[in-house]
């Protein structure tokens, strides 16, 4: 089993897609140079998908009208055409504080994630073809339910719901 980091700690690992060619000693991109020893992993996005639910990101983020409400639609439509992922990740470690207070407070506790799953669930966020085939059956049953409860505590002091009002 993989050991888990955090996702804020994850930035230093995180992944470019093109495929890596070697002049002198350093690894190529269709971009240009990298740092000699880095590596870039593989960006699924259809596991992207499974993790994007299975993660408890849907709980605050919605895809493809499926998912929470409290933080902001993750649609591939609504992303630049060609996205740079550090710029990705840059915008979530600009969020990390009210992020990480949302996680503590929906999930229980911070979500943690290797490189290689964050680079997954961004090559989600990213693929347009992939999301649409994100439903609410891709969510698991431990999720669907914190995502219930979390619009249970949506009471007022006298007990009504908002959307009774």
């Amino acid at each position: 089993m993989k050991p888990t980091i955090p996702i804020l700690s994850t930035l230093s690992i995180l992944a470019a897609t093109p495929a890596l060619a070697t002049h002198g000693g350093q690894h190529m991109t269709d971009e240009g140079m990298m740092a000699p020893g880095l590596i870039m992993p593989e960006m699924n996005a259809e596991r992207g998908r499974e993790l994007f639910a299975s993660k408890g990101c849907v709980v605050c983020h919605s895809i493809n009208g499926v998912g929470g409400e409290d933080a902001p639609v993750l649609d591939a439509e609504s992303m630049d055409e060609v996205m740079n992922p550090f710029e990705f990740a840059a915008r979530m470690w600009r969020g990390a504080n009210a992020m990480v207070a949302m996680q503590e407070d929906e999930l229980g506790g911070q979500i943690e994630l290797t490189g290689e799953e964050l680079a997954d669930i961004i090559a989600f966020v990213h693929d347009a073809g992939e999301q649409r085939k994100f439903s609410r059956a891709d969510i698991p049953e431990e999720i669907e339910e914190m995502m219930h409860h979390a619009g249970e505590e949506d009471h007022h002091e006298d007990g009504e719901d908002d959307d009774h009002r």
